[in-house]
């Protein structure tokens, strides 16, 4: 037998690891119907915009835009930005409760993906960068890249 322990990437949010300094990573299950899975499954999904927040003791996640079905039903949701309801452990969600509450730090979804068949998204803990903190990273990144080409340079001519 087969693992379907496939671990299919398909969304990212790579705008996130420029915003925020992400402290602590939670992977959540998503509430979708039918439809959406299908749509997701398909790469139609978008998590640039999107945060979550915790109402009640339950998790949610806004501005996560997965597009409608083509071949959908009568039941292929009308809002595709609704919010959906991510699936924590109690203990996760009040952990989380008391780590949002501190000022600066806020709940930004990373990635989804698929894990032994069901949609997946991982969300980290962040704190906002300043504008000079965002500069340091691409002078680090920077630095960092120019350290492996020259690297590779020195590689080429040994040979």
């Amino acid at each position: 037998m087969s693992k379907k322990n496939d671990g299919k990437l398909l969304a990212q949010n790579k705008k996130a690891s420029h915003d925020y300094f992400i402290e602590d990573t939670y992977e959540c299950g998503l509430v979708l119907t039918g439809t959406e899975i299908k749509s997701l499954r398909l790469g139609r999904s978008n998590i640039g915009d999107a945060f979550a927040t915790i109402r009640n003791g339950e998790a949610f996640i806004h501005n996560m835009h997965i597009s409608p079905f083509e071949q959908g039903n009568r039941h292929n949701p009308s809002d595709p930005t609704r919010a959906r309801k991510l699936l924590l452990k109690k203990q996760e969600i009040s952990k989380l409760i008391g780590h949002v509450k501190r000022e600066g730090y806020t709940l930004v979804p990373l990635k989804v993906y698929i894990r032994n068949g069901y949609a997946k998204l991982l969300i980290g803990l962040g704190r906002g960068k300043k504008q000079y903190d965002k500069r340091e990273s691409d002078a680090k990144r920077d630095a960092q890249r120019d350290i492996q080409r020259a690297l590779r340079e020195r590689q080429k001519v040994a040979r």
